[in-house]
Order: structure tokens, then C-alpha cells, then sequence
């Protein structure tokens, strides 16, 4: 087995080039599709962070100095550069995460869509001018950057969700320290480097790779104005808590338990179609997958169970290199231990094993972090596979006797990002949206990820602060607003006023 002393040891990219660690630390970055040790991570310290932070001021002034028109050059440079070499970016999503190609292109293209909106900043940083408010006065409002901000990223998404964070905070002239997840720092790299041949100024991005040490000094670091995290729920609400109390804007993406419910007039086929990507892509390492198919009425629940179980058998998983893989691994050996815990613990509270994934055969010729697809029924809202989020494809079936039943078990889930429902009814379709209490919801759509220029963001324990990713709302988060009130004198002299100005 390659050990970390024999792999090659990656950087940090801080003032517009790759900087070697100085803690003497590095992390073991691994391919789970073999289980080989493939490069070692630099793990920064507070001290190294807080030059990055000095660098990324510097270069903060020059940015926002420069023009709309010279920052839009930039942003669409990189937006060109992103665009030609996904291919290049595909192989390594591939390598660090395990995901299939196509996977890992549709990662891509829907980051693009960030940058896509970031183009349109000169138009959604326009203020305010009304003319003659009173007094001859006028007033008008403008729309000013931060400075320094920090986005905190997941392993489960490395292009996406580190693009999705960052472009319009670079955009409307922001600096960007990114803190990738130590399991997949290859492409937050990679991206840094299109950032610098894009021509932005040195210090205006930078990648601090790290651990805890890093992410503390992020968050406490008076001279960073805000943080973007995603992340599962416990750590998302602790980046809240901690950023906020030391003065911070905090948008905290965490975790999901999201649902899908099949109504009886439904196309079961389709839905179990839709189902089966929605669950089980990625290896179910998406915060948006869907992890509980919740059929209405018994009738419904036995049909659907039945297509699903054979659609489900007929999944195929494996390396990345194989082009007609499903799914491909999760992410780490502790990931795969953890969701076999999950799935042994739900079977002795007494759920009904549909399809068993645990030993799938390609456990025995190799050494990836594998596990097969697995499907439970009769998952009761008082176990704990229903109540937590299970990384894995480990996916459940809850049933219900009616509509008003399920919108009741959902709304009453801690998690709430995101929510579809299979039907075939306008009615049942206006009640569910109506009255759903998920921040993103679909109908008839598996995943219901909004597009690039709708926000995105969960409610009650998935999402901590008023901030989203994705769309328009990017703006206001990674700005802060100026209102002015102007007047020219005439030339007679004024006298003196007491009273509260008005109008």
C-alpha cells in the first residue's frame, strides 16, 4: 500500500502562486476508487492563514479599484477557461472523488452557471436615484464589496460548489480565501490556476488548505467579512455560531433529509425511475439527494416498492474507468463504515432489507471504498436512518396513508432542503407547495436544485443565516449598501434648523 512519504506533496496557492506548507503537516489524500494513497495536503496553520489574509487585502484594493468593465473581462476569461478544460477537471473530480465522468461533467456545467450569473454583476450592482426626495435634495444608493471573504468547502461537490461560493464575491470585488475539504484539494488547485492565467490580480484568490486550525482563524480573523460553509449540520451550525459572534455574515449550508412522495395517480414508473438517480447518483453523497421515497396508500406503497426493487437490482457500480458504472465509490473508508453502521442499526429497529448492498462483488477485487446499492422498507419516522442524514447509498421507504400525512412528517423533520412529490394532480401538487415547509420543492423533478439564477438554500436545520448560493441573493450577501443624500446650495444664505429633517 503507497504510503504518504511516497506520494507527491501539493501546495497552498496564496498571493497568485502555489506556496509550499510551512507546518510540516500534510493530510493523505486518497483515490477511493482503489483505496491508494495519491498525494499528501498541506495542512496550514493559523499563522500561515493570517498571511494569506494580509495578501488577499492588498490585493482586495487593487480589485476593487479596477473597472466593471476590466472585472467582467476577467470573470469571463475564466468563465472560457473553466469551459475548455473540463475535460482536464473532469479527470481529476474522477481521481479525488471517485465520481463518474458523467457525474463529474454535470458538476462542472452547473458551476458554470455560476459564472454565468456573476457576468450579469454590473447589472445587479445597480443602486437606486430618485430625483428631488425633498429640498431639492437627491438621493441614491450604491452597492460596495466586503473586502475579504472565506468559503469553506465540501468534498462532495469540488468544482460546483467552490465555483458557486465564490464567483460573484469575486465579481463585484471581493478577495476569495477558498478552504477546500482536505479530501479533494486537486481541483480547488486547478481552478486557482484559471483564476491567475483569467488575470486576476495576485492575493485576490487564494486556496489555504487545512483542517480545524484553518477554519477557526477564518472564522474569527477580524479582518474577514464573511463565510460561505457546506457542510453537514453539526459543523454548519458551529461556523454560524462561532463566525457570527466574532461579527461576521454567515450563509451555513448543512445536511438534508429530503423525500420524495408518490401520490396514488402517479406514473410509478416514471417516479421510480426519477428515484433512482435522485438517490443513489454520486454514490447518495448529495445534499440535495433524495434519501426517502414516501408512497401514499398501502396499494401504492407495494407497487412501487416492487418497480423500484427490480430497477434498483439492476444497478451497476464501480470505477470511474468503467464507462457503464451507475455510481462509483464513497468517499472514505470511514464513510463506508459509517453507512454500514446506519444500515445494520435500521434492520435491528426493524426495518425490512429490500435490496442488501453491503457486499457488493467488486469488494473482492478491490480495495475501493464500495458499497452496493441498498433499499429499506417500512422505515418508521421514530428510527434513526429516517431522523439523520446516512452519506451512502442507503436509501428508505416510509410509508404513509395520505397526503396530509406525509406533508405532517415532513414538516416536522429537523432537516428541510429540499422536497418533491410524483403526481398527476394540480390540486394535490398546489396543496403540497403551499403548505411544504422545505426551502427548495419540486414537482414531477427529482432533484429539485434550483438553476444558477434562483437562489439556493434550505430551511430550519439546513441552512443557518439569511445568505444563499446561487442566484441574485449572492449579491447582497457579498455586498454592503451605501445610501447618499445630496444637495447643491443656492447661493443665499441658509439659517440654521433644529427640527428632524423631513420633508
Amino acid at each position: 500500500m503507497t504510503t504518504i512519504q511516497e506520494v507527491q506533496k501539493l501546495s497552498h496557492f496564496i498571493g497568485g502562486k502555489k506556496v509550499e506548507g510551512t507546518s510540516g503537516r500534510f493530510g493523505e489524500v486518497f483515490n477511493p476508487s482503489t483505496g491508494e494513497v495519491i498525494a499528501g495536503v498541506p495542512l496550514a496553520t493559523a499563522e500561515e492563514t493570517k498571511q494569506a489574509i494580509e495578501l488577499a487585502k492588498k490585493g482586495q484594493v487593487e480589485w476593487q479599484a479596477k473597472s466593471l468593465a476590466k472585472k467582467m473581462e476577467v470573470v469571463l476569461n475564466f468563465r472560457n477557461l473553466l469551459y475548455s478544460r473540463q475535460d482536464e477537471l473532469v479527470d481529476i473530480v474522477c481521481l479525488e472523488s471517485g465520481k463518474t465522468k458523467a457525474d463529474a461533467l454535470g458538476e462542472i456545467t452547473r458551476g458554470l452557471e455560476s459564472v454565468d450569473l456573476a457576468l450579469s454583476a454590473p447589472h445587479l450592482l445597480k443602486g437606486e436615484y430618485s430625483v428631488n426626495v425633498g429640498g431639492n435634495i437627491n438621493a441614491f444608493s450604491t452597492k460596495s464589496p466586503l473586502g475579504v471573504v472565506a468559503a469553506i468547502a465540501p468534498f462532495n461537490f469540488p468544482v460546483m460548489v467552490p465555483v458557486a461560493m465564490t464567483s460573484m464575491a469575486v465579481a463585484v470585488g471581493n478577495s476569495v480565501i477558498l478552504k477546500p475539504s482536505e479530501k479533494v484539494p486537486h481541483s480547488a488547485l486547478f481552478i486557482s490556476e484559471l483564476w491567475a492565467e483569467a488575470g486576476l490580480p495576485e492575493g485576490v484568490w487564494s486556496v489555504v488548505n487545512g483542517d480545524k486550525e484553518v477554519v477557526d482563524e477564518l472564522l474569527k480573523n477580524e479582518d474577514v467579512s464573511a463565510i460561505s460553509f457546506v457542510g453537514s449540520t453539526r459543523i454548519a451550525e458551529y461556523v454560524y455560531q462561532t463566525g457570527t459572534q466574532h461579527g461576521k455574515r454567515v450563509a451555513a449550508f448543512g445536511g438534508g433529509k429530503n423525500h420524495m412522495i408518490i401520490m396514488p395517480d402517479a406514473d410509478l414508473e416514471q417516479a421510480a425511475t426519477a428515484f433512482l438517480g435522485a438517490a443513489y447518483g454520486a454514490a447518495s453523497q448529495r445534499c440535495m439527494a433524495i434519501s426517502t421515497a414516501m408512497p401514499v396508500g398501502e396499494e401504492t406503497a407495494e407497487k412501487f416498492v416492487s418497480i423500484l426493487n427490480e430497477k434498483v437490482r439492476a444497478l451497476k457500480v464501480g470505477p470511474y474507468t468503467d464507462e457503464q458504472v451507475d455510481f462509483g465509490p464513497v468517499i472514505s473508508k470511514e464513510a463506508k463504515q459509517n453507512v454500514l453502521s446506519e444500515i445494520n442499526n435500521s434492520i435491528e429497529e426493524g426495518a425490512s432489507l429490500v435490496i442488501d448492498g453491503r457486499n457488493p462483488e467488486i469488494c473482492e477485487s478491490s480495495e475501493g471504498y464500495y458499497l452496493g446499492p441498498t433499499l429499506l422498507d417500512n422505515v418508521t419516522p421514530d428510527m434513526k436512518i429516517y431522523k439523520e442524514e446516512v452519506f451512502g447509498p442507503a436509501r428508505i421507504v416510509v410509508r404513509v396513508p395520505s397526503l396530509e400525512d406525509a406533508i405532517d412528517l415532513v414538516n416536522k423533520h429537523e432537516l428541510g432542503n429540499g422536497v418533491t412529490i410524483y403526481t398527476n394532480s394540480g390540486a394535490a401538487s398546489r396543496k403540497f407547495t403551499s403548505e411544504i415547509e422545505v426551502g427548495m420543492v419540486g414537482v414531477n423533478v427529482p432533484i429539485p436544485i434550483p438553476v444558477g439564477y434562483y437562489n439556493f438554500g434550505g430551511w430550519k436545520s439546513s441552512k443557518f443565516g439569511e445568505g444563499h448560493m446561487f442566484g441574485p441573493d449572492t449579491v447582497r450577501f457579498f455586498t454592503k449598501n451605501k445610501t447618499i443624500s445630496e444637495r447643491w446650495p443656492e447661493d443665499q444664505l441658509e439659517q440654521a434648523s433644529f427640527s428632524f429633517p423631513s420633508n
